[in-house]
């Protein structure tokens, strides 16, 4: 696959700089592209690791299809761990299979794919998770300067008062650090809807417990513009190239 574009900057810019922010892949891996040469601007071969492009340059990039590159989106039922699993837990990437796809996936995973969780999604929560080999991915959805928000739908109990909802919005802090603004909606009697922009380690637990409320149900429903929809619980399906576009375009 061979991908092209015009650079329309103002100013030169590092090839390897611009191919990773188009998402066309890293920094590293655009210099390793460079080295084989697969990089052409306006049809001549680039064989500087730090050669700039100039706007109204051209560029071209011969590169093997990210398709080739697994990204599952899974409902993760609750009981299953996101991250490497310790003894006696079942890691989500199991549920991969033949059996629990819906649609079609150029490529099935095996138990030599390695497959990174694209934002944690804890044994007792469920909901939409991203399993992938995607580097570029991977950057764009945890990296530290990705934008994308993520939305949940919890069921707490306790009392749920405009204070509460005042400090879960913004006033809270996990671990000695100030968490950034949320937005809370009180949606149903003992439900809210919490969008947040960071991803702390049992991030929505822990505000909860601070306000005292305690979470009995925890669902993701929308990693940026990738929504989890009506896939069924326990099933999985393969990520299409253009949510792949939508949710890089989206993180910057």
């Amino acid at each position: 696959m061979t991908w092209r574009k015009t650079y329309t900057g103002a100013e030169p810019l590092r090839v390897n700089k611009w191919l990773a922010s188009e998402g066309v892949c890293s920094r590293r891996e655009a210099e390793a592209l460079i080295a084989d040469g697969a990089v052409r601007i306006d049809g001549q071969r680039v064989e500087d690791a730090g050669r700039k492009i100039e706007p109204g340059q051209t560029i071209e990039v011969a590169k093997a299809d990210a398709g080739a590159l697994i990204t599952a989106v899974l409902n993760k039922p609750i009981g299953y761990v996101s991250a490497q699993p310790e003894p006696g837990q079942v890691p989500a990437a199991r549920l991969l299979t033949k059996e629990n796809l819906v649609g079609i996936a150029d490529t099935l995973p095996t138990k030599t794919t390695s497959l990174a969780p694209l934002g944690r999604l804890d044994q007792d929560s469920r909901g939409l998770l991203l399993l992938s080999e995607d580097g570029v991915l991977a950057k764009a959805l945890i990296g530290e300067t990705s934008k994308l928000d993520k939305e949940y739908l919890v069921r707490v109990s306790g009392q749920i008062t405009d204070r509460k909802l005042a400090l879960l919005r913004h006033g809270l802090a996990l671990d000695g650090k100030q968490l950034k603004p949320a937005k809370i909606e009180h949606v149903e009697p003992q439900r809210l809807r919490f969008i947040l922009n960071e991803g702390r380690k049992r991030q929505i637990r822990r505000m909860c417990e601070l306000v005292e409320l305690e979470v009995n149900d925890l669902l993701r429903l929308r990693i940026g513009p990738l929504k989890l929809g009506d896939l069924k619980e326990g099933s999985w399906r393969a990520l299409t190239s253009a949510e792949r576009d939508a949710l890089i375009q989206a993180s910057k």
